[in-house]
């Protein structure tokens, strides 16, 4: 390129300038650029400073943008790489809390396994309480307790064994009538006060029903004899839809205590015909 100069279309660049061999060589060739006409030599040397321009350029760009895409690969994997790291890191710790978690759930159930109560629950036990009742009823079952004669008062009832309280104790055994028919049946027993008068009235589901005992039988609930404070109380015990009257300890009773409850008998007319109703 040193001396030489490079042609092109509308203009000339001179690249270096040294002293040309003669004048009229030079005005030649700036007559033959002017009109177009460049010499074979010029074309050739053009074409040879383009091809140094591209070998020349290209390896610097080339090497430029290699460099760069080199040092962005380099330090753009690490940056991943100590990205992913963390990350993994991250996910780890998790999973070993989990795994830690789930270990220490496993060693409590082994080590204390889940214990369920054995205990019924207060309507288990209600349930069973009133099944046996209906049982003692059905069957006219009547134990813990014996009849025995009291002098100047007659016959009582008296425990063989203790009652807490609450519990059953025996049954009114005896009719169950209506009221209609019950007022029948109470003017019968009036006509012959030797018979005496056995019967006892009560609401059930807003109806009146009465339970007469007059009639003699081995059943022990008509023989409990009266008193304002006594250790028995009535109670109304309902089988498939039918009432009962049962009698129920009011307090503990001790073995060897009479059973009495209070018959409820406050009218004017029963009071005159039996006095001890007042106590």
């Amino acid at each position: 390129m040193n001396g030489e100069n490079v042609c092109n279309t509308h203009s000339i660049t001179l690249l270096s300038h040294n002293k040309s061999k003669s004048p009229v060589h030079d005005e030649m060739m700036i007559k033959l650029t002017q009109e177009g006409r460049c010499p074979e030599r010029c074309s050739l040397q053009n074409d040879a400073q383009s091809q140094d321009d591209a070998q020349i350029s290209l390896p610097l760009s080339n090497s430029i943008s290699g460099a760069a895409r080199r040092a962005n690969n380099t330090s753009h994997p690490a940056h991943q790489k100590r990205g992913s790291r963390h990350k993994v890191k991250g996910k780890k710790s998790t999973l070993r809390v989990a795994e830690s978690k789930n270990s220490l759930n496993r060693k409590l159930t082994d080590y204390y396994p889940i214990r369920r109560s054995s205990r019924k629950s207060k309507a288990e036990l209600k349930c069973e309480e009133k099944k046996h009742i209906d049982d003692l009823i059905t069957n006219g079952i009547e134990e813990g307790m014996e009849v025995q004669h009291i002098e100047g008062k007659g016959r009582g009832v008296f425990a063989t064994r203790r009652f807490q309280k609450g519990e059953y104790v025996v049954e009114y055994h005896g009719d169950l009538l209506e009221i209609t028919d019950a007022k029948k049946k109470e003017a019968e027993y009036a006509q012959n006060p030797a018979t005496g008068c056995y019967m006892y009235y009560f609401q059930y589901l807003c109806k009146t029903y009465c339970v007469d005992a007059t009639k003699e039988t081995g059943r022990m609930g008509r023989l409990l004899n009266h008193s304002k404070n006594g250790n028995c109380q009535t109670k109304l015990h309902d089988i498939n839809g039918i009432p009962h009257l049962i009698l129920v300890a009011s307090r503990d009773i001790d073995e060897g205590e009479e059973l009495l409850y209070d018959y409820g008998d406050r009218s004017k007319a029963s009071i005159a015909a039996h006095p001890w109703l007042k106590y």
